[in-house]
């Protein structure tokens, strides 16, 4: 989970501070200073025995600007390093936590009239190659797990298959009906109350794994194979999936004619770029500063395409060679909270033997390719096969073992990433969270920080359980080039 804190509002009569909580980039709630030392304490009696960050301290005097300034520091890093850690990041008391912040803030704020109100949303699910619009009673409490739920069930889709699939943010763009994703609902929040945030954002039912094996355990169940078939015309029709020769270009357009899902899938599936989500152009530094990319990630790879002169060429980054990656977050003080953040995803790559360069992205999605990254980076640490997300069971026993398990600290994508960083993995006692560390840095020089409120790096550094801990700093997935690689 991404945490920022680039801001505070005073609130009521009198009159009472409070500190605009942003989550994976995107404002989430406000929270008074009492809300988060009860959390802490909290966090204290179910963490016992993993070691906390240090909790800015009570005063008992009217705070001056500069130490409010000092709290709203030592709160965002707090914040930030227990977001950094799966072991707590997941705990079922501080998903709920967040989660309840997010409704007691839309009560206030007056977005939602009631916390027992029951709503309708729509959800996007591939019944057919176009979607079809799904209509879900909800309550505003609910989170992702338990809207995912409703959605599986009214499709009749097994609960074994469920963890197979996710729900997301998306919205598509009026001139062209592009869909362009957003972002990967997680379950400290009410996906009604994000929507709201997000508007005119859509959510959407995808599947969320990256090992294109996983596609058997869906061909044997008719509502599956169907939603993972219309999934992927879709994507062929919007060219996330690219089409190397006309020939095969007619070849699945008469298996799609005649009705003949397995055999479509058998040939698609051949293809590089199937199993990619694609990406809106961003910005990027490479080959050369200011060149305009499109970002696609999949198949253990992030692909730039970009266009010279009258060639499309791509670049192919392998997620075993990137050696870490950070996501930064600017907040503009001056703009509303409810205003996009600025975000770059930057990572370390090894282009050569000995030869590590930083390659960064400037994107509004830059979160959700740091969430992607991180997931590949999961299923190559568990031996391939990868783990779908976990259901909101699993996250119950995964908190009930966490406080005992002692892998090293994992971000989410929220990396998160850590919201992102992964979310398709369980912590158990049996199979350890992948160790990953955030670290947070000051991006913008001193003599232009008045405009900016915060400006936070997340890096995403990998930390083998070696013998001494801490010294050795790698990701777990990082290979390294030979000589026969050049």
């Amino acid at each position: 989970m991404h945490f920022s804190i680039p801001d505070t509002q005073e609130l009521g009569s009198p009159t009472y501070t409070v500190y605009n909580i942003h989550i994976n980039g995107s404002y989430h709630c406000f929270l008074r200073y009492k809300q988060l030392h009860s959390l802490n304490e909290q966090m204290r009696r179910h963490c016992s025995s993993l070691s906390l960050p240090p909790f800015p301290p009570k005063r008992f005097l009217p705070l001056t600007n500069g130490q409010l300034e000092t709290r709203r520091s030592g709160l965002e890093q707090y914040l930030q390093i227990i977001g950094q850690d799966a072991r707590i990041a997941r705990l079922p008391f501080l998903q709920q936590f967040f989660q309840r912040a997010q409704l007691d803030t839309a009560l206030a704020e007056g977005n939602v009239a009631s916390d027992s109100e029951e709503k309708q949303l729509e959800v996007e699910v591939y019944t057919n190659p176009n979607g079809a619009q799904l209509l879900i009673n909800c309550n505003v409490q609910q989170n992702a797990s338990l809207l995912l739920k409703s959605v599986c069930r009214e499709l009749k889709l097994p609960d074994e298959l469920m963890k197979l699939f996710c729900l997301y943010l998306m919205r598509k763009k009026r001139e062209s009906d592009e869909l362009v994703l957003v972002r990967r609902l997680m379950d400290f929040e009410s996906p009604y109350i994000t929507r709201l945030h997000a508007q005119p954002c859509e959510l959407l039912l995808r599947t969320c794994y990256w090992d294109s094996s996983w596609d058997a355990k869906l061909y044997g169940n008719k509502v599956a194979l169907n939603l993972l078939y219309n999934q992927t015309v879709a994507d062929v029709s919007r060219e996330w999936v690219v089409i190397c020769s006309p020939g095969l270009g007619r070849q699945l357009s008469h298996l799609q004619m005649q009705g003949r899902c397995l055999e479509y899938m058998n040939v698609v599936r051949d293809l590089p770029s199937y199993g990619c989500l694609q990406f809106e152009a961003a910005n990027v530094d490479y080959p050369d500063p200011k060149t305009v990319a499109l970002v696609s990630i999949g198949n253990k790879e992030l692909s730039l395409r970009t266009a010279r002169g009258a060639k499309i060429y791509e670049t192919k980054f392998r997620v075993t060679r990137m050696r870490s990656w950070r996501v930064s977050v600017t907040h503009n003080a001056l703009e509303s909270r409810h205003e996009p953040s600025q975000l770059q995803l930057a990572f370390e790559y090894l282009i050569a033997k000995q030869t590590l360069r930083w390659i960064t992205i400037s994107s509004d999605q830059a979160m959700l390719m740091s969430v992607c990254l991180q997931a590949m980076v999961d299923q190559l640490l568990h031996g391939g096969g990868g783990k779908p997300a976990p259901s909101s069971d699993d996250e119950q026993d995964a908190g009930a073992t966490s406080s005992a398990s002692t892998p090293s600290s994992v971000s989410s994508t929220s990396t998160s990433t850590c919201a992102s960083t992964s979310y398709s993995t369980t912590t158990t006692a049996s199979m350890t969270t992948p160790p990953v560390k955030f670290l947070a840095q000051d991006l913008t020089p001193k003599s232009k920080q008045q405009r900016l409120t915060t400006s936070r790096t997340f890096g995403a550094v990998f930390f083998r359980n070696d013998g001494e801990a801490g010294a050795h700093v790698a990701n777990e997935a990082f290979e390294g080039i030979g000589d026969d690689d050049l």
